[in-house]
């Protein structure tokens, strides 16, 4: 197995924790951070650091949640209803 079908392999692991648990992993509890948290964390930084590989950027810019944390997604939605209700 390539590295790349490493990495592909455990963002699809985090990303169906993320779409089963409705969350992101957490640093608090111990399996989740070494299974899932950790590996978001580094990826994070190196996206928004410029050095994650040009063909794994699509995949964690593609998947929102990875991307953006639960608090932002909540006030972009909730600034959304705001909006429609307003017209």
């Amino acid at each position: 197995m390539t590295q790349d079908e490493k990495w592909l392999a455990k963002y699809n692991e985090v990303k169906r924790f993320i779409e089963t648990n409705h969350r992101n992993p957490s640093k608090h509890d111990p399996e989740e951070q070494y299974k899932y948290y950790n590996w978001l964390k580094h990826n994070r930084q190196l996206l928004n650091s410029g050095e994650m590989k040009q063909e794994r950027v699509g995949y964690l810019k593609g998947y929102y949640l990875c991307v953006r944390s639960t608090k932002e997604l909540i006030s972009i939605n909730r600034r959304l209803k705001a909006t429609v209700k307003g017209f």
